[in-house]
């Protein structure tokens, strides 16, 4: 496995790039880009060329993640201004804005049915979804406090959610916080189930293999990359190579290779057999906040996105 360079798009943003993702392709155009801002814009992109396919609107403050429906006709927007957008990928038309309190919308997914939005609740310390006919909230999914503590303690704070992920059958929810924890629901019955353990920095980002459903990836601040059981609440491996905190984690298609983004700036390829990683990419010049791989078979293609305002391109193969 290796990636090439394909393309980098210098100024791609005029501020620093924080998230990114895939649209799939729907039946009139290809899979796009989404990346988003601190520029508080949104932006798509056609590959292989990284063409400008449009500009988003809308937030007040910086973009700090983007997601698509599974339809690849919806996509949405987290902003620090406490909104989420939900917009029209080919007319920009806004379907939704949901609102929530400060310091309450970090990273949001869809779930793969297309029938949900997880958002990371942030200093709620739980999982907000909301339903995707009605952009009603259908469920709040708190984090347990520890056994033992007071509901007037501090140490619930230390549970500020920053980041979400589906399992691939829809029924398992992950999250990962700023202390480290990594905490699993049950979708069905919206019922926390347990913490994997084993980072003790904020878990910015994290993955369910496509492949192996009960297989999570974790990227965290203390420089690695865990791979757990998420079912038998084992951590089956653990990556290290980063120089510096590991921001952004994404699994490919095939459900072989880990990327990773850093703020060491660089982008790292994983061979989840090795437990290692394989290449590492050093395009960008700035912390590297976002990596995505794009749905779908071959050719394969991942995007990185850094505070150095660049979007760069890869062949995955």
């Amino acid at each position: 496995m290796k990636l090439a360079g394909l393309k980098s798009i210098e100024d791609a943003h005029e501020e620093s790039v924080w998230a990114v993702t895939w649209v799939p392709s729907t039946e009139t155009r290809p899979a796009l880009l989404l990346t988003g801002s601190l520029d508080e814009t949104v932006r798509l992109w056609q590959p292989d060329e990284l063409v400008n396919w449009g500009k988003m609107t809308g937030h007040c403050l910086g973009v700090t993640s983007v997601a698509a429906h599974p339809s690849g006709h919806i996509a949405a927007s987290a902003s620090l201004d406490s909104f989420v957008r939900v917009f029209d990928v080919d007319s920009n038309n806004t379907i939704a804005s949901l609102e929530a309190p400060p310091s309450e919308v970090w990273q949001l997914r869809f779930n793969p049915q297309g029938t949900m939005l997880a958002v990371a609740g942030g200093g709620s310390a739980s999982v907000k979804i909301w339903d995707t006919t009605t952009w009603n909230l259908v469920a709040t999914l708190s984090i347990p406090r520890p056994e033992g503590t007071k509901p007037t303690d501090k140490s619930s704070s230390k549970k500020f959610v920053l980041s979400v992920a589906w399992s691939p059958d829809g029924r398992r929810i992950a999250c990962g916080s700023m202390d480290g924890t990594v905490s699993v629901f049950d979708t069905d019955r919206g019922k926390f189930l347990h913490h994997l353990e084993g980072h003790f920095m904020p878990v910015r980002s994290l993955v369910f293999s496509p492949v192996e459903p009960r297989l999570l990836f974790t990227g965290s601040d203390d420089t690695h990359v865990h791979m757990y059981d998420a079912e038998g609440k084992t951590l089956v491996g653990a990556m290290s190579g980063h120089a510096s905190w590991v921001l952004s984690v994404d699994v490919s298609t095939d459900g072989a290779a880990v990327a990773t983004g850093s703020s060491d700036r660089t982008v790292r390829l994983w061979d989840i057999n090795m437990r290692g990683a394989v290449q590492t990419m050093s395009n960008h010049t700035d912390q590297v906040w976002g990596v995505a791989f794009r749905p779908g078979g071959m050719p394969g293609r991942l995007a990185s996105v850094s505070d150095d305002k660049s979007i760069s391109l890869y062949d995955y193969s």
